[in-house]
């Protein structure tokens, strides 16, 4: 009786000791890979300055005047010390970046959409998704300005 248990238990034994099949379950899965994008120089692992990125949002195309439109810039000026200086400052490194010079970095149109449209700039723009690795996760909120205050903004910011 021994000896029948004892190659009972070792047959059982070898048998769970067997190759494993893995099930392939239906539902919700997670890749986790860690993924670089490429808007980041690879070099310098800076954003490089982009001019002909236009974004993603409404504004497609926008036309500066050689002027600044004092009266517009002043307003801006307000709406920035308003809504802006949480996370930017002009001069400095932030939460974000600082702004001095942006208009020289980006085009208009890319600087309109990402204070009109941060959130789908961060998940379409390669530039905003870029910014926002470098600038460790602190994402834009949406302030919900209009095209005429992100306008005004924008005349602030080129005259920094």
């Amino acid at each position: 009786m021994k000896k029948i248990a004892s190659i009972l238990a070792l047959g059982v034994l070898l048998a769970s000791c067997g190759e494993k099949k893995e099930e392939k379950k239906d539902g919700f899965e997670i890749n986790r890979t860690k993924t670089e994008t490429k808007a980041v120089n690879p070099e310098t692992k800076e954003v490089p300055v982009d001019l002909s990125n236009k974004g993603v949002g409404p504004i497609t195309t926008l036309e500066l005047n050689a002027d600044i439109d004092a009266k517009m810039a002043t307003a801006g000026e307000e709406k920035f010390k308003a809504l802006c200086t949480a996370c930017h400052m002009v001069d400095k490194r932030m939460i974000g970046p600082a702004l001095k010079g942006v208009t020289k970095r980006r085009s208009p149109e890319w600087i309109m959409n990402m204070i009109i449209n941060p959130d789908k700039m961060i998940k379409e723009d390669p530039i905003a998704k870029a910014l926002l690795k470098e600038y460790n996760n602190a994402i834009m909120f949406n302030q919900n300005l209009s095209e005429e205050d992100a306008r005004s903004i924008l005349e602030y910011l080129r005259t920094l």
